[in-house]
């Protein structure tokens, strides 16, 4: 299981304050590094549902 961050992205930074794991970095759409450990906590925290399951 991993996560990407798909273009409805507000890039408003919530799934970054939320990452414990620093994963996440800002672009105009954010993206997932591979410090990512799939625990789900920025998709459980984006409030239009832009970062899903692959």
């Amino acid at each position: 299981m991993a996560y990407r961050i798909t273009e409805e992205c507000l890039a408003c930074g919530t799934c970054m304050d939320s990452c414990p794991h620093n994963a996440i970095v800002e672009g105009d759409i954010y993206k997932i590094t591979d410090a990512c450990q799939n625990c789900g906590t920025c998709a459980e925290a984006c409030p239009v549902g832009a970062i899903v399951e692959e």
